[in-house]
């Protein structure tokens, strides 16, 4: 009886010195759990898709052909934006930008453009890969271009497919290339806003967009909450990733006026990035005609509906077309 009326004093102790703990807590925590600035934080998320990431990786930039030699491409669904550009002949050419996330491999690589500059210039200082470019436009891009030079005449990781013809078959491994670009910029915000869309907005099945000799559809597509794109005609797939298939797309229109370096003896087109002017964005199966607009190279574009409220996109992959007014 002695023993167990012993172990009923300790229990009862424990028990008081508990209360007592608890009310010091109580009396100084303010009865609430503390938080670290981890809980607190907001999701980190990309600001070229809306999508959350763990970190801002460095921009790259690939320059990738879209002649119909040239498909399907490898890499592009990794994209986060896809710009769609005009080229001479009337064809079209595509400027991949990478950053949430990056293929091992990207191709086939093409040759760079004016205006390709222009677009790089709101990123920061982007890694860019292309395959070369007119003398004059490569003196210049050397000597001028605000970018990590991934020139293939110079960078390593390029390689030759020869199941393909040339030059439709150069082809860069990710990791090789941003290994030559420590000093790339990072995703930072270049305008664009995500969330619910705005009020408004035409139900729209399909819309479409063309150069002189390139056409382009996209197709709304419930299932899959995309916009599944159609070139020439025929589904866009890729070698690597299925369907190329945006969850936003732009089709930008704006001055397209003549590049100051010649192709082929003759100037090619130089589709603006700065300026303003009207857009059609789709996006979870509407239409909205916007505004958009770019004050300067440094600037990202802003996009506003018709009552002046900025256009919110869907979280995933952008494409922006530019195209003719």
């Amino acid at each position: 009886m002695w023993t167990r009326h012993k172990a009923v004093i300790v229990v009862a102790a424990v028990v008081a010195l508990a209360g007592l703990v608890t009310g010091v807590l109580l009396a100084f925590g303010g009865g609430q759990a503390k938080t670290t600035p981890s809980d607190t934080a907001p999701q980190l998320r990309s600001p070229f898709t809306g999508v959350p990431v763990r970190v801002l990786n460095p921009v790259l930039a690939v320059k990738i052909d879209n002649i119909v030699h040239a498909r399907p491409q490898t890499g592009l669904t990794h994209a986060d934006i896809v710009y769609v550009l005009p080229v001479e002949g009337g064809l079209s050419r595509f400027l991949a930008i990478f950053s949430s996330g990056y293929p091992p491999v990207v191709g086939p690589v093409r040759s760079a453009r004016e205006d390709d500059l222009q677009v790089l210039r709101q990123f920061g200082r982007p890694a860019f890969a292309y395959s070369g470019a007119t003398p004059a436009l490569l003196r210049y891009i050397h000597r001028s271009a605000r970018i990590v030079d991934l020139y293939a005449g110079t960078a390593r990781g390029y390689y030759r497919d020869n199941s393909r013809v040339a030059p439709y078959n150069l082809y860069a491994h990710t990791g090789q290339l941003l290994a030559q670009a420590p000093g790339a910029s990072r995703a930072r915000d270049i305008g664009f806003r995500f969330g619910p869309p705005p009020p408004g907005g035409i139900v729209t099945g399909s819309a479409s967009v063309s150069y002189p000799a390139a056409s382009f559809k996209f197709t709304w597509s419930a299932a899959k909450g995309r916009w599944l794109v159609s070139m020439d005609g025929a589904a866009a797939v890729t070698t690597d990733g299925g369907p190329l298939a945006p969850a936003t797309v732009v089709i930008q229109h704006t001055t397209v006026r003549t590049s100051r370096f010649l192709e082929y003896g003759k100037p090619p087109p130089f589709a603006e990035s700065v300026g303003s002017g009207t857009a059609e964005v789709l996006r979870d199966g509407k239409a909205w005609m916007t505004h958009w607009s770019r004050p300067d190279a440094e600037a990202g574009t802003t996009f506003t509906t018709t009552s002046g409220q900025r256009m919110t996109f869907a979280t995933g992959q952008i494409w922006i077309v530019l195209a003719y007014p």
